[in-house]
């Protein structure tokens, strides 16, 4: 596996911690139509590749969103997807996630729901 599929450690780590788990109904890799309130997509929004001789070191962005009812349901859960990615690391299926760093964020509402996005830099 490559960095393309970061994902799959991003979705793991959520779907490991139980207060993401009693908060969310469902965690979605990049989106879907039919999700109950409150729910988190996420989606790799960019990858800088870095070969090297016998590899790459690649930089992906990952972008997770946080759908909600009410803002500060929002706000909570999006401190506990921080909690849980920023400044982390990770492996699955022999793809490691050297660091995962918080660099963005932003609100927004859209479609009678509360959004937090959060940006993540990650090295894989």
């Amino acid at each position: 596996m490559t960095s393309l599929s970061v994902g799959k450690i991003i979705r793991s780590m959520m779907m490991a911690d139980a207060s993401i788990k009693t908060k969310a109904t469902k965690v979605f890799p990049v989106v879907t139509d039919k999700a109950n309130l409150p729910y988190i997509a996420y989606r790799r929004a960019g990858i800088e590749p870095k070969p090297f001789k016998g590899g790459n070191a690649d930089t992906v962005t990952v972008e997770v969103l946080v759908f909600t009812a009410d803002y500060e349901s929002g706000v909570e859960l999006a401190e506990d997807v921080r909690r849980v990615l920023d400044c982390q690391q990770g492996e699955i299926d022999g793809l490691t996630m050297r660091s995962c760093t918080l660099a963005d964020g932003e609100e927004a509402y859209q479609d009678d729901a509360y959004v937090q996005k959060l940006v993540f830099t990650i090295k894989a």
